[in-house]
């Protein structure tokens, strides 16, 4: 029944949940796991959240789907929270993160237009990821995530992530054709790799400067997920375009785009658009997520258990020869590993009833949901030293 009428886009465990509560999940034997991947960054207040239960059914009874040729009134009420939470002016929503970076991607395309510019330019990161449309796989890095889809669509300037004599050598060549620069404050694919320390501050100088856009992807990073609202609150500065999606709606589809009004007005209507985007469901699920992380103090466990988690993983894995790295900000930390372990993910959860995520073929990737408790921060280290070793 059965994986042979799928496509094989992806590796599936051999392993289905029929529930999940909080923290944990249950496969179809009964048997509990502990889930610190979360969907991927996606559930941030857990399984089954009692009040994301009554809305979603709430709303169900009332009404999914009108589209945007009508005004929606909890599509203007998320718009207005995120913005006041994140400094922002202006929000359009759709139903996924690669979504939400194409509309960034149109707005920079915009962006050089106005300002005359024939071909645009954005500057993206090496190890970077975006999404698996076109235009977003052409702003990603690797082959694996490019092979046999060239040639793809936009122009890109690659620079070092983190580097800012690389971007300084890169504006001396270009500076008349970049519109924009595109990255993740803390690259999650390529193993959780944070921006240095004033390297986004900098940056944002830098585009101030050049009259470019600053462009952060914080599809994994929002939401909470690193102790704030957003990674880029850590060091005090505000993007021209913000992109969101994952924990925003905890499992219901849900992405976004936020800019300063300056950037929105470069949409006009006919200029972009969504069928399903903002629905009154997924919006609604969205503003219930953001009251139970505000009012659970959700920004504040992930900081605490996620400094916790780093110290404790750092004690008991000091000295393990097959251990690099152990690097991250809040609830999202990577362990990187001197080669690659088999069937690691399967091993973890098999074993030790541990779900974690394995990127790059070498480096754990914990992401458990923001409600995390400190029990649990010890079930997770135990699982972890007990699998390395």
């Amino acid at each position: 029944m059965t994986a042979a009428c799928l496509m094989s886009t992806y590796q599936p465990l051999a392993l289905s949940f029929t529930r999940g509560l909080g923290t944990r999940l249950w496969d179809q034997h009964g048997r509990e796991y502990l889930d610190a991947v979360a969907g991927v960054a996606v559930t941030n207040v857990g399984h089954s959240h009692p009040r994301l239960v009554t809305a979603i059914s709430e709303q169900a009874g009332l009404l999914l789907h009108t589209s945007n040729l009508y005004s929606i009134d909890w599509q203007q009420r998320l718009a207005r929270r995120l913005t006041q939470l994140s400094g922002l002016d202006r929000a359009f929503f759709n139903n996924s993160g690669a979504e939400a970076n194409e509309a960034a991607l149109k707005l920079a395309r915009l962006h050089g237009w106005k300002k005359g510019i024939e071909q645009p330019l954005v500057v993206v990161m090496e190890n970077a990821f975006h999404g698996r449309t076109l235009g977003t796989m052409a702003a990603s890095d690797g082959p694996s995530v490019r092979l046999g889809f060239q040639r793809l669509p936009g122009d890109f300037l690659r620079v070092s992530f983190g580097d800012l004599d690389a971007l300084e050598r890169i504006t001396q060549q270009f500076s008349a054709r970049i519109a924009a620069v595109l990255l993740e404050p803390i690259q999650g694919e390529s193993g959780v790799l944070p921006a240095p320390p004033g390297y986004l501050k900098a940056l944002r100088d830098h585009c101030t400067r050049h009259g470019w856009l600053m462009m952060l992807d914080e599809i994994q990073t929002g939401i909470g997920r690193t102790g704030a609202w957003f990674a880029f609150q850590h060091e005090g500065i505000v993007p021209d375009v913000m992109t969101l999606a994952k924990g925003l709606g905890n499992g219901i589809p849900i992405g976004a785009c936020l800019a300063r009004a300056g950037v929105a007005e470069l949409f006009t209507p006919g200029s972009h658009g969504s069928t399903f985007g903002g629905n009154p469901l997924a919006c609604r699920v969205a503003c219930t997520v953001l009251d139970i992380i505000h009012e659970q103090g959700l920004l504040q466990n992930a900081a605490r258990q996620g400094e916790h988690l780093l110290d404790r993983l750092r004690i008991e894995l000091d000295g393990h020869p097959q251990v690099r790295a152990i690097r991250g900000k809040g609830l999202m930390i990577g362990i990187e590993l001197a080669s690659p372990y088999r069937d690691l993910a399967h091993r973890a959860a098999q074993e030790h009833g541990l779900l974690i995520n394995v990127t790059r073929g070498k480096i754990i990737r914990l992401l458990p949901p923001l409600t995390l408790d400190a029990r649990e921060v010890e079930m997770i280290v135990r699982a972890i030293t007990r699998l390395l070793d």
